[in-house]
């Protein structure tokens, strides 16, 4: 037994990511034409977050940009926010998708829940494109309109983000299984002239007319003037989903082929591209207007010198239209990937429903949340036992912290050269601001390092940067991909109270992070709803780690609410697994099991059995919302309606409030 090696570790690069990988052949590539020399990740990262006109040239001309347009200079101005990047060149981002097709393999796969793989090859791809982007013009769309989709994972809803780029207009997606109070909440800030809908979805073994919905919000939506028709479900509709008078709508599969070649928008780097939206659990949702170059060269970098992606692989992300990864893997054509798109529940029919589409469309990066992660490992089922999933060499995990169980699980349960990627980022970037690197290992519990080109960095309140200690997490240095502009803050007056208003001019990200001496970086929950017990500040995501871990408990929910009279109080939440009760036995368990494996100040006031936790659809837990509520404020003031499962909690919150001392 090699005494030397660390027991947390679980990965370590071989030779072919140490020569082979897009890093490493990046390094060789600065080295020769830049005459700079880096022995190691470490190195390279320095040089990528502090000399940020070198380091984005350089992003640059390895994927061959400068042959398609000229700049006037990399950065005119680095401040935040406003920072001016590649002022004077010209991309489209559709262009830039399309330009990477061949015959050697497809643009997509899709796959319908319960279906079978249907491949879209690129030159088709583009002449859908080419024909929906015709329509989009038949209707008078182009720079400074707004194109919404209405749609499920579809090879329509890639199309038609493709379509509206290509001719300079803005996207912007809503998942049909958002309530519509919330898809109104977003779309009637983002003013859309076409909506393109869906008839409906699948998910979970059961289908989802939205036909109503799509009328509904057509009478919403006052500047709608189409309704580009999906049919999905059932055949192309001969008549309109919605009397609303003056709009018109078409049908998606009865549009005509376009008759010229597709033309592309030319248009400046800072041109928006799309609208991505914050989860709207704490009021009227943020539009977030991210552009052309800024998405072209980040996500260039993000998947190309972070995961590693490549032409030849097939690059499955489990997500929704609505979940910024759903942009993040569309990123993927950027690199002439093939990426999978699967329209249903990862737990259909059973809790491998995602593993059996990686192998059915023989994925090799697979892209999952947390949850589903720790689900599987859960079930107890062994997935590359039961299945063929020889080709899959990467796992991107996100949406919150993992368990240490499930990094040791996905190692002994998969093949053992399977590289876990953990990556944190957000919507407000459309990236990753940490996650991993085919040159480092990979240790249990630990985000490989921050990301290329991200001047990442833990501080104290004072604003002094932290080694090995938990900070805020904050960017010191400007993005190609942060925000344009929020919809609706001309003088972007939210956008510099979301990110600037605790160090001004320096992004706060809102999370706790750990940057250790070897840049492997911890995430422990959201920073606005940190735990803060006799003057230790604590992590929500340390206690869920011990709590979902014990036998008997399903899911869990902690809070720390600071109270009127200075006092403090932290309830922690549990639900419990199937046909077990919280009893004195149960809280006895979680109460020691926090004291042995973190400390007493863990130790919640009470605990408290619930049905559900509330989360945003894209699964993240409403620590932030449900704390305000236990504060006093209204259900309606804190969450926008059908953002959230299991919403009937939040009143269910309110009562517990108004019925609990907080001392008791």
């Amino acid at each position: 037994m090699d005494t030397d090696t660390p027991a947390d570790l679980l990965w370590s690069p071989g030779r072919r990511e140490l020569e082979d990988s897009n890093v490493a052949c990046f390094m060789d590539w600065v080295s020769e034409t830049r005459g700079l020399h880096f022995s190691d990740y470490a190195a390279l990262w320095r040089w990528s977050s502090t000399d940020l006109p070198g380091f984005w040239s350089a992003v640059w001309e390895f994927y061959g940009l400068d042959s398609v347009t000229r700049y006037d200079e990399v950065l005119r101005d680095a401040s935040m926010p406003g920072a001016v990047w590649f002022p004077g060149a010209r991309l489209n981002f559709a262009e830039r998708c399309l330009a990477q097709a061949t015959d050697a393999r497809p643009a997509l796969v899709s796959v319908a829940e319960g279906g079978t793989p249907v491949e879209t090859a690129w030159r088709e791809l583009r002449r859908q494109v080419a024909d929906v982007a015709a329509a989009l013009r038949r209707m008078g769309v182009g720079p400074g309109d707004c194109v919404a989709g209405y749609l499920p994972n579809l090879p329509q809803t890639v199309v038609a983000l493709l379509a509206t780029a290509a001719v300079g207009a803005v996207w912007t997606a809503c998942s049909p299984d958002f309530g519509t109070p919330s898809v109104l909440a977003r779309l009637q800030q983002a003013r859309p002239a076409v909506l393109v809908a869906a008839d409906g979805y699948r998910y979970g073994g059961k289908t989802y007319d939205r036909r109503p919905e799509v009328a509904e919000l057509a009478d919403g939506l006052p500047t709608l003037r189409h309704v580009l028709a999906v049919d999905n479900l059932f055949t192309a509709p001969t008549e309109p989903w919605s009397a609303r008078p003056g709009l018109e709508q078409h049908a998606w599969s009865a549009l005509p082929a376009a008759e010229a070649p597709l033309e592309f928008a030319d248009v400046p780097f800072d041109h928006p591209l799309w609208i991505l939206w914050s989860s709207g659990t704490t009021g009227i949702p943020k539009g977030i207007v991210q552009g052309h170059g800024g998405i072209v060269v980040e996500l260039l970098k993000a998947l190309g010198l972070g995961a590693d992606l490549r032409p030849d692989d097939r690059y499955l992300f489990l997500t929704s239209t609505s979940w910024m990864v759903w942009n993040f893997l569309v990123g993927g054509l950027l690199h002439g990937s093939t990426i999978i798109l699967y329209d249903g529940s990862p737990t259909f029919p059973d809790v491998n429903g995602a593993w059996r589409i990686a192998e059915q469309t023989g994925a090799t990066m697979v892209g999952v949340g947390a949850a589903y992660l720790t689900a599987v490992e859960k079930s107890g089922t062994h997935p590359a036992a039961e299945l063929d999933l020889k080709r899959l060499r990467s796992i991107l995990q996100t949406g919150s912290s993992l368990p240490s169980s499930t990094w040791r699980w996905v190692y002994e349960r998969f093949a053992p050269g399977i590289w876990l990627q953990s990556i944190c980022g957000g919507t407000d970037v459309c990236s990753v601001l940490a996650g991993g690197s085919a040159l480092l290992p990979v240790h249990e519990g630990r985000i490989q390092c921050p990301a290329l080109g991200v001047a990442l960095a833990s501080w104290d309140p004072c604003g002094q940067p932290l080694t090995g200690e938990q900070g805020e997490l904050v960017v010191t240095a400007p993005l190609p991909s942060m925000p344009l502009h929020f919809v609706g803050d001309p003088d972007r007056t939210r956008y510099r109270a979301a990110y600037f208003d605790v160090y001004p001019g320096i992004w706060r990200h809102g999370d706790w992070v750990t940057i250790d001496a070897d840049l492997s970086v911890v995430v422990a929950g959201r920073s606005d709803s940190t735990l803060n017990r006799m003057g230790v500040r604590m992590g929500s995501a340390d206690i869920y780690a011990v709590v979902e871990q014990l036998p008997g408990v399903a899911d869990s929910l902690v809070i720390g609410v600071e109270q009127p009279d200075g006092g403090y109080f932290m309830p922690l939440f549990v639900v419990t697994a199937h046909g077990i009760t919280l009893d004195d036995g149960l809280r006895e368990r979680i109460t020691a099991a926090l004291k042995r494996r973190l400390s007493p100040r863990h130790v919640p006031d009470v605990i408290v059995q619930i049905p559900a936790v509330p989360r945003t659809l894209t699964g993240k837990k409403l620590e932030v919302p449900v704390k305000r509520i236990l504060q006093g404020s209204p259900v309606a003031d804190v969450s926008s309606a059908g953002s959230v499962t299991h919403s009937e909690m939040l009143a269910w919150f309110a009562d517990f409030a108004a019925r609990s001392a907080p001392d008791g």
